[in-house]
This record gives structure tokens, C-alpha cells and sequence, in this order.
């Protein structure tokens, strides 16, 4: 299971029926707690409260897509790795037949009639590419807007420490309410060897950093810069403020890709979470693009699967 808690009277009051009425409308049952139910099942917990979510859990991510490619190959799927995919183009054939997508496979030209991008970082860098190569195939979407209609992504690098020298005070994931800057909130996570965790914090990215080719957020320095432990020791204290100083330290990074960022206010504001987009958004028949796929894409992986399985039909 796993805790969202309230560190104030407001935060109680506002913040957590609107996320329970958010969870409704996504078919989650999600319970709120008070101050004294909370310390009873998490006696480590601060709070005037939580919402606590029982269907919650940790999964061996490694082991699910191991789980998933055989799935996938047992079905006649086939896995082809260090391929890079560096854009491509649709041709449109005569008297309205089906279109043909062409991808440019390491110097290699690959026709498809289906094509899935489901790249992270580089989601819109090679739907655009295809995108706008299309705008000389006779695409009547595209021609008349005259640019593609793929949203940009941006870039948050998230930070985590670990816990040592120091029991690790929970049985449950334990989060604070969603960052307001952009994140879920520097939460405490168990892995899969009982160890603990916090992050990730939310370090935006130069909005720029794609603006060319010479901007790669694969070339991001993934070290963890341990003055950053300032700010970690503040968020945590928050829910557990028996934390020791001294006992957190730098553990690994990443970066997800973001469909909006605090720079660029009027980009993409109307946007969702993720965003799925199809012929309808883009013009192109068989062509979907998956942009804002961060973390919590794992989580939601299978029902994205079957909506892009209903969208391919």
C-alpha cells in the first residue's frame, strides 16, 4: 500500500478529497486517514493525515519486461537492439491506397505499414522528423498547417538519495502531495531488497537542450550532486523528521521527459499527463506517437498497451 500525507491542517482539509475525487474518476479507491490512523499503521509517519491507496505495490521492473518480451516473441515479435532510428518519412501512393512509413534504421530504410514511436527522450524528435518529411508526400494535414502537430517535450532530471546507518522506518511507500514544481514529490520508496529510497526531486533541464542537433539528454551528467541533500533533508523531515544527518546519500539519476516546462509557461498548457497522439492529431494513418511518458508510464504500461491496440485497429 502506500501513503500520501498531509503535512498541514490545509493540505488535509483541500488537498486530499481533491485527489480522491481525482482517483474516482480513474476507477481508484483510495481511503482518507486521520492524523491518529495514520500513526497507527505508519507509527514513523508525521501528518495531520493521508489518503491511502491498498493497491499499491513494488514490481521487479526488470523482471516484467523480461515477462513482456517473451510474451511479445512467443507472438512473433522480434527484438532488435543498438538500432538507431534517426527519423523517416510516409509516402502516399496513388488513387488514395494505403500509405507506406519509412524509417531510416542506422543508414538502412525500413517500410512499415505500422509504426509505434515509443522513444522517451527522443519521442518527438523522430515523430517530428517523419512529420515533417511528410510535408512533400501529399499529406493534407500537414500541408495545410504547414508544420507538425507533435507536441514538444522537455526535460526533468530526478535525483535520488538512499538511506544508511539507519533503519529503514517504513513497511509502506510513503509520499508526500504532488510538487507543484512538477513532480510527485520527494517520497520514500522500499525496493525489492527491503532497502529505502527518497526522490525524485525535480531539476529542470535547459529548455533548449533539444533546440538542436547538438543537444542530447542522453549526454546529461547522471551524477548526483550531493549538495542537493539540503533541500532532500527538508522535503523528508516533512513526513519523518527523525531523520539523522549524515544518513542520506547520493544513490542514481534520471531523466523524464516533461510536456511542459516553468520556462516556456504558454507551451502545451492544455496538455495532460501523457499524451497518445494518432491519425486524427497528425494526419497520418498508422502512425501513433507516445509523448510525457515518465515514470508512472511503467505503472500504466498494459492499459496504455491496450488503448494503442484499440487506436491500431
Amino acid at each position: 500500500g502506500k501513503l500520501i500525507v498531509a503535512s498541514d491542517e490545509q493540505q488535509r482539509d483541500t488537498e486530499l478529497p481533491k485527489l480522491v475525487e481525482y482517483a474516482k474518476l480513474n476507477g481508484v479507491d483510495l481511503q482518507i486517514l486521520s492524523k491518529e490512523e495514520v500513526s497507527s499503521m505508519e507509527p514513523n509517519v508525521a501528518s495531520e493525515g493521508a489518503v491511502f491507496s491498498p493497491s499499491t505495490g513494488i514490481v521487479n521492473s526488470h523482471a516484467l519486461m523480461t515477462s513482456l518480451l517473451s510474451d511479445a516473441e512467443e507472438c512473433g515479435a522480434m527484438l532488435a537492439l543498438r538500432c538507431r532510428v534517426e527519423g523517416g518519412h510516409v509516402i502516399q501512393p496513388a488513387n488514395n491506397g494505403t500509405s507506406t512509413i519509412v524509417l531510416n534504421v542506422d543508414e538502412t530504410e525500413i517500410s512499415c505499414d505500422n509504426v509505434i514511436v515509443c522513444a522517451g527522450l527522443a519521442s518527438d524528435k523522430i515523430a517530428s522528423s517523419i512529420l515533417s518529411s511528410s510535408l512533400s508526400h501529399n499529406n493534407t494535414a500537414l500541408r495545410e498547417t504547414q508544420q507538425p502537430i507533435i507536441p514538444r517535450q522537455y526535460y526533468a532530471k530526478g535525483n535520488y538519495f538512499k538511506l544508511e546507518n539507519q533503519r529503514s522506518p517504513f513497511t509502506r511507500l510513503v509520499y508526500p502531495l504532488p510538487d507543484s514544481k512538477g513532480g510527485l514529490g520527494v517520497h520514500a520508496t522500499i525496493d525489492m531488497s527491503g532497502n529505502t529510497r527518497f526522490g525524485p526531486d525535480v531539476q529542470w533541464l535547459d529548455p533548449d537542450i533539444t533546440k538542436d542537433t547538438t543537444g542530447n539528454p542522453y549526454e546529461v551528467d547522471m551524477n548526483v550532486d550531493p549538495n542537493r541533500a539540503t533541500a532532500f533533508y527538508d522535503a523528508i523531515r516533512k513526513y519523518w523528521p527523525r531523520l539523522k544527518d549524515g544518513n542520506i546519500v547520493p544513490d542514481y539519476a534520471g531523466v523524464r521527459p516533461k510536456l511542459s516546462h516553468p520556462q516556456m509557461r504558454n507551451v502545451n498548457s492544455e496538455l495532460g499527463d501523457f499524451v497518445i497522439a494518432g491519425e486524427k492529431d497528425h494526419g497520418v494513418r498508422g502512425l501513433l506517437v507516445l509523448l510525457g511518458i515518465e515514470s508512472p508510464g511503467l505503472t500504466s504500461s498494459l492499459a496504455i498497451a491496450e488503448l494503442i491496440a484499440k487506436m491500431m485497429k
